[in-house]
């Protein structure tokens, strides 16, 4: 396999003069443009492939970023995959491998997170992390870190997300302006920022209104289907006979397909029944028409990896980021076919 020694020699130039042909800036002053097409040309002669390792080294760079995210569930996580197809797309137009990090739980972050900044990557960006432990002493500081919907304990340089309050709210107003009046919400996890916003929207949404939740109307479970049919079921078997919400508002599209599962399987049906909205948009949402709030997932992917290139040249210039630390995307409400308008009969939920 040929070096640069190789090229050099053939080009007839120093190994100096070959490297900066071959690695430098397009507009560097240190080679002329003659010097650089002679070494391009010998390069191409001589079929020469740049040793990544050695530039590493040289420009302290490994023009790799890692993506973290949490992959316990054996279904697929459509919002992770989404989110992730923006960090993919992000990296391919800053000229960036993506290296994928996965941990089978955020109890795993204090010692996986510290052992991948060894010099693999340049920086991390790290999706939706949820700890139990406050303490962040053990974030590594000599890696640039960009966070997408961190919680409350995780903080890193920078934390893009949706607005989730103003999702949670918008959703609700709209399902109030309908003239749904009995609204069971289904939101994520308890102390999760993102869960909390959007459920702290859907109350603010109906305090304004002056429209008072009812009691046991608001619950709380995983950002999981399984999560949702379980929530509701549960809802269900502790209402048998009471009457039905004449609208659920879920906090994600996956606990909305739970929802929809538990309804189906005590032989209610949506919307027939009883109206759903979800949150997220993702591609399923999207092929079954469901209501939602749409974040913008790809663009939140795109844009830390923007965010992780400026943290990187930043600290390799030894400046300081001088950009916001949150970066907070709007959403937007999709209708869909499960929001028809409220039913006109009053039902209960089935006895059995």
């Amino acid at each position: 396999m040929p070096t640069l020694a190789d090229v050099a020699r053939e080009a007839g130039v120093s190994d100096v003069a070959a490297s900066c042909a071959l690695n430098g800036a397009k507009g560097s002053t240190r080679v002329s443009a003659l010097t650089r097409e002679r070494v391009l040309a010998a390069a191409e002669r001589l079929r020469y492939r740049p040793n990544a390792n050695a530039r590493a080294l040289t420009y302290q760079r490994t023009n790799a970023i890692g993506f973290v995210a949490n992959i316990a569930y054996e279904k697929p996580n459509l919002y992770f995959l989404e989110v992730f197809n923006g960090v993919v797309r992000g990296a391919t137009e800053a000229h960036q491998t993506t290296c994928i990090f996965p941990l089978s739980g955020w109890d795993e972050a204090p010692q996986r997170i510290p052992a991948l900044c060894d010099g693999r990557v340049d920086g991390l960006v790290v999706l939706a992390p949820y700890l139990e432990d406050d303490s962040t002493t053990w974030l590594p500081p000599h890696t640039p870190m960009v966070t997408i919907h961190a919680g409350r304990l995780l903080r890193a340089q920078v934390n893009v997300e949706a607005d989730d309050e103003a999702g949670g709210y918008a959703i609700t107003r709209h399902m109030l302006g309908l003239g749904y009046r009995r609204i069971l919400c289904v939101g994520g996890p308890m102390r999760v920022k993102g869960a909390d916003q959007r459920v702290e929207g859907f109350l603010r949404a109906h305090a304004e209104a002056g429209v008072e939740v009812a009691s046991d109307h608001v619950i709380r479970t995983w950002f999981t289907a399984e999560g949702g049919r379980q929530a509701m079921q549960e809802w269900l078997q502790r209402h048998r006979g009471q009457p039905l919400p004449e609208a659920i508002c879920c906090g994600s599209d996956d606990i909305a397909f739970g929802c929809i599962d538990a309804l189906e399987g005590v032989g209610l049906s949506v919307p027939r029944d009883v109206s759903i909205t979800g949150f997220d948009d993702t591609l399923l949402a999207r092929a079954l028409h469901i209501a939602t709030v749409r974040q913008p997932l790809l663009e939140m992917g795109r844009r830390a990896v923007d965010v992780l290139m400026q943290l990187i040249e930043a600290q390799r210039r030894g400046e300081a980021y001088a950009g916001p630390s949150d970066i907070v995307l709007p959403v937007e409400i999709v209708p869909g076919q499960t929001l028809p308008g409220p039913r006109n009969r009053a039902l209960n939920v089935p006895s059995r």
